[in-house]
């Protein structure tokens, strides 16, 4: 009887030992994931054109974030990143060239994925996990339709997604464009940081493990409507120590002086990724 005993103690102990082996090769070290949320900016307002779904490396991927039945996309799967990202009637956005200008400067064993969760108009409330739900009771209609695309929560399909895409890669960084709705806002920044400290928590990171990226909303030199958030955006590295904030000067934008063009969300794009590779040694030169 002992000796059943002694065995099948064994026998438990090889097989945990054999899943955990199994979960750690499973996870690809050259497979770096990328969270991606905000308001318009970041879920992409200008139309794609032509040169934005050309020449989109296999290497660059979407983990799809909702099912798209005119892209082909499944909830959960993982897709060559071509635009849009965010959802399946939405525009280009900063990740698409962050993507892009990675690979461009990484080793040929890497791959890229993005997973983007982002809600025009929204405040930076909608992400707080534990008060959301009255954030979104009190929004106009067509905020609460695109909720519904996440279940009614954004935030926790942003963390479902992302624990998916750990079973397979690991996260490096977050991407972050959003203020425009929390303009003048002082505690936009402590705001954010709640959002950033339950993300790590709730995806088993440590704290302040992982850089965030935060881009700075239409500049004044665009005549941007909310530039005058860009100083409180300027101010979230003293909030976040892991925070790195993209400059948006000379990124064009439109009409409405709250968006980008295309060519500003390439530039803006860019610019986050040249920031991400510095923080991996890579210096490199963008407009």
């Amino acid at each position: 009887m002992k000796t059943f005993f002694k065995n099948s103690k064994r026998g438990v102990f090889l097989l945990t030992l054999l899943l955990a082996v199994n979960f750690l090769t499973a996870q690809d070290k050259n497979f770096h994931i990328y969270l991606c949320l905000g308001q318009s900016n970041m879920e992409g307002h200008a139309r794609p054109q032509a040169e934005d779904s050309a020449g989109v490396s296999e290497r660059f991927k979407v983990l799809a974030a909702v099912n798209c039945d005119n892209r082909g996309r499944l909830q959960g799967n993982l897709y060559t990143a071509l635009p849009p990202l965010a959802r399946c009637n939405t525009g280009l956005t900063p990740a698409d060239y962050f993507g892009r200008t990675m690979l461009e400067h990484l080793s040929k064993n890497i791959t890229v994925g993005v997973i983007n969760v982002s809600v025009g108009g929204c405040k930076i409330e909608l992400f707080d996990k534990d008060n959301f739900q009255s954030y979104v009771d009190g929004s106009p209609d067509w905020l609460k339709n695109t909720v519904k695309a996440y279940d009614g929560n954004p935030y926790q399909r942003l963390v479902d997604m992302a624990r998916i895409a750990q079973k397979s890669g690991v996260i490096k960084g977050i991407l972050l464009h959003q203020g425009e709705s929390n303009t003048g806002d002082s505690l936009w920044t402590k705001k954010v940081k709640g959002v950033y400290d339950n993300l790590l928590k709730d995806l088993n990171l440590k704290p302040n493990s992982v850089p965030l990226l935060a881009g700075h909303l239409v500049s004044e030199d665009q005549n941007g409507a909310c530039a005058s958030m860009n100083k409180i955006i300027s101010t979230l590295p003293q909030v976040i120590p892991n925070a790195h904030v993209i400059s948006s000067v000379g990124c064009e934008g439109v009409k409405d002086r709250l968006h980008f063009s295309a060519a500003g969300y390439r530039k803006l794009g860019r610019r986050y990724a040249a920031t991400m590779l510095a923080l991996m040694g890579k210096k490199i030169t963008v407009e």
